[in-house]
């Protein structure tokens, strides 16, 4: 069941230096946000940080709350590695494990928490890789190394091998930056039938991109360069396209900056 994500006054730190500060959203369940901004502004680190993956850098913590359906993920009881499996995340590169095969690529994850039998891998390789959009591309080669598909069709792999743990949110870091248009298209169309299920958020620079897929946008900005970046507005993605609150974020959209 897809959940909603709430951002309540997050600040962001690896160490010393303040990344991230004051942000405050919300993502509805069964949705798109995509976050876009200049490089360096800090989007990438508040969607690491929704999964805990910013944890993984020595020193870094957060202040403020993000919570799943009203539960704090940085609660003291929270497994960081079973939240990892509610809230999926798919790399800016496509990173299937290159020698293992198709099939067992996709329940790589699954097969963390146990031996599944015969059948039941069966089922969970099919069903994850037609919910991929991918079945019938590779569906008479499941033994082949996933390292030998083409760029888009390793991104839909891992896109399998996030949703086979059956998670509740898929986190996106500019999952198509080094796709060609053909598999950019396949992914986005893949996304759109996703967030059926789930609750969707994209890290993207492209600015088509986010107006195509998302149903709403949040900008990220930062005054200067070592400043912490902040959340400039969120609002639905027409009107940030068309209509927006904030000067900065028309200038960004407009391309007279970043």
């Amino acid at each position: 069941m897809a959940k909603e994500i709430e951002m309540k006054n997050v600040d962001i730190f690896y160490g010393d230096f303040h990344a991230v500060q004051n942000i405050s959203l919300t993502v509805p369940p069964k949705s798109i946000m995509a976050f876009i901004g200049p490089s360096g502004c800090g989007k990438s680190t508040v969607l690491r940080s929704i999964n805990r993956m910013h944890e993984v850098a020595p020193g870094a913590y957060i202040k403020g709350q993000i919570l799943l359906d009203g539960k704090d993920v940085y609660a003291p009881d929270v497994d960081p590695v079973a939240l990892r499996c509610t809230i999926g995340m798919v790399f800016q590169r496509a990173n299937p494990f290159p020698t293992m095969s198709i099939g067992d690529n996709v329940v790589a994850g699954l097969e963390l928490k146990g031996k599944l039998s015969k059948s039941k891998k069966e089922e969970v390789i099919e069903k994850s890789l037609r919910s991929a959009n991918l079945w019938e591309e590779v569906k008479d080669r499941l033994d082949k190394p996933g390292g030998a598909l083409s760029g888009g069709q390793q991104q839909r792999l891992c896109i399998a091998r996030a949703i086979a743990v059956e998670p509740e949110v898929l986190l996106m870091d500019e999952p198509c930056s080094a796709l060609d248009p053909i598999s950019t298209l396949a992914i986005e169309e893949l996304m759109q039938e996703l967030k059926k299920d789930y609750t969707i958020v994209i890290v993207t620079h492209n600015m088509q991109q986010a107006a195509r897929v998302s149903d709403e946008t949040a900008f990220f900005n930062l005054e200067k360069t070592g400043m912490p970046g902040q959340l400039v507005e969120v609002n639905p993605t027409s009107k940030i396209f068309s209509n927006p609150d904030k000067k900065e974020t028309e200038d960004y959209i407009s391309g007279r900056f970043g």
